[in-house]
């Protein structure tokens, strides 16, 4: 491998939070021209040593030197007058904003110093669009965006700063396939212009194929740092864990019940004069695990919402246990027996400004209310050391806000909110977003766990592995309809990328090979 110079380096880095030690005297090299890989479980300090690099978070001990000499950084301001850009996990939008605003916040573009100039700002983010292969108007607002497009405006904000070292955590959670290729394209670019990327991903194969050097955190401590010449999968799950089994989606042989949820001709209308949801029928049996494949925006969040009721405006039936829903009301159908984990935690699923204990409790106070009127606070605390012990998340103290954990141990409180309200249907949109290999084997041994007590189970993901390891029975939409249905028997990755593949005009074409 051809030599990159280090241009930036932490030297005996520690960090201490109340309670933890986030980082435990690191000794880390960021080389120019390459893409630095970043990998460990969540909670290992991977997106803590990011922080500090990008002036977010500093040092408790230790030093960060850029070129050799100690600097601080003290300020994302700082970080970035060293030429230091991060696209952070946890997206850093104004939805209220538009995407050239969101582009250029705090950096505008300006005539003689005075006044924004809105018409080159503009035209420099349709620049950066295009360099990003995507057709996104300038002028919508980013609350509009799907998430995969937010991500696609995070990384073009990052690209307009023109930083020297820029940090990727987790850039292509919320990305279609096709615009992984688009985002590893760009990253080429920069190193061909000598720019130093750190990449942080749990996509061990996308490690792998984009990484040039890779760094291993586990607990707050380096376990392995070295080129990626001869590094292989095993490598770094058995850095990362101690253990080279990728064993997240075993089976619990059980028998199904009755139809638990029916949906049927379910629609709902885009904006824009088509269907994001469009004819879409099926069931869900008692103790079933029930995947749905598709690339973004073949529908399948809005299936989800629609479900839940986040619709007003919809047609078609929900009925959950033989009890038809009636109109969407998110409150009745969550009283019915339908839980939602959305997609997006951080807009959707949790209240940064809240502890972890009342984030959890959030969606099932009733459970812990005497006469209406008083919480039961020893029962609330009762209930959620028990759901904290269930789904191993890793806190100091229920009571620390849940905006200091990572995004994975976030993930789990989002999903032990909803099991709180005692489910008879748990919907599930991507639920490993953002989660580690052994975060991942603890989400869906619950996920199996559970359904092997009754509880029906809808899923959304867009990761082939997980969808036909972990699913009873698959269905594959694309452009707001079902194009494909398999068993566990008769799925396969071939099978699903061709359904998926399937629009409009070919939806005569749809297959359905189920039992």
């Amino acid at each position: 491998m051809t030599a990159h110079p280090i241009g930036l380096s932490i030297r005996a880095g520690t960090k201490v939070y109340p309670g933890t030690i986030a980082l435990k005297s690191v000794d880390f090299d960021l080389h120019m021209g390459a893409v630095n890989v970043l990998v460990g479980e969540n909670g290992a300090g991977k997106s803590t040593m990011m922080k500090v690099i990008s002036g977010v978070e500093q040092l408790t001990a230790g030093r960060v030197e850029i070129n050799g000499q100690p600097v601080r950084l003290g300020s994302t301001k700082e970080a970035e007058a060293h030429g230091i850009g991060i696209v952070f996990q946890e997206l850093n939008l104004f939805p209220n904003m538009t995407v050239a605003e969101n582009i250029f916040i705090a950096h505008e573009k300006t005539r003689l110093g005075m006044d924004i100039d809105a018409t080159e700002q503009r035209r420099l983010t349709r620049a950066l669009m295009m360099r990003l292969e995507h057709d996104i108007d300038p002028d919508t607002l980013v609350g509009d965006l799907k998430v995969g497009q937010q991500q696609i405006v995070e990384i073009a904000k990052s690209l307009a700063r023109d930083a020297r070292i820029l940090i990727l955590d987790e850039p292509t959670s919320a990305l279609s396939a096709a615009e992984v290729e688009i985002l590893f394209r760009v990253i080429a670019e920069l190193k061909a212009d000598g720019v130093g990327i750190v990449y942080i991903s749990h996509r061990l194969e996308e490690l792998i194929r984009v990484g040039d050097y890779i760094t291993v955190l586990r607990d707050g401590a380096i376990t392995g740092a070295r080129s990626m010449d001869g590094v292989d999968i095993a490598w770094i799950v058995r850095n990362m864990i101690g253990d080279s089994s990728k064993d997240f989606a075993k089976q619990v042989a059980h028998p199904f019940g009755t139809d638990v949820l029916a949906v049927r001709d379910m629609r709902l209308a885009d904006g824009a004069g088509g269907f994001a949801v469009d004819g879409v029928s099926f069931t869900l049996r008692k103790g079933e695990v029930l995947g749905i494949y598709g690339l973004m925006g073949a529908g399948r969040t809005e299936l989800l919402e629609t479900i839940i009721g986040r619709h007003r405006y919809c047609s078609g039936t929900v009925t959950v246990d033989g009890q038809d829903m009636g109109r969407p009301v998110v409150a009745d159908r969550i009283a019915a027996g339908l839980a939602l984990i959305p997609e997006d935690r951080k807009q959707d699923g949790i209240i940064q400004d809240l502890s972890i204990r009342e984030n959890m409790t959030l969606s099932s106070l009733s459970d812990v209310t005497r006469g209406r009127v008083h919480m039961d606070l020893r029962a609330e605390q009762r209930r959620v050391r028990d759901f904290v012990k269930q789904m191993v998340i890793k806190i100091a103290s229920p009571e620390h806000p849940v905006a200091s954990l990572s995004g994975g141990n976030q993930q789990k409180v989002v999903i032990a909110k909803a099991l709180m309200t005692q489910p008879k249907v748990l919907l599930m949109d991507e639920p490993s977003r953002g989660i580690d290999i052994g975060a991942k084997a603890e989400v869906f041994r619950v996920m199996r766990h559970l359904a092997a007590q009754g509880l029906g189970i809808v899923f959304v993901t867009s990761d082939l592995e997980e969808v036909l390891g972990l699913s009873d029975r698959i269905l594959v939409m694309s452009d707001g309809r079902i194009t494909g249905e398999f068993t566990a028997q008769t799925a396969s990755d071939t099978a699903l990328i061709t359904a998926s593949a399937i629009g409009h005009g070919s939806a005569a074409a749809t297959q359905k090979e189920s039992a």
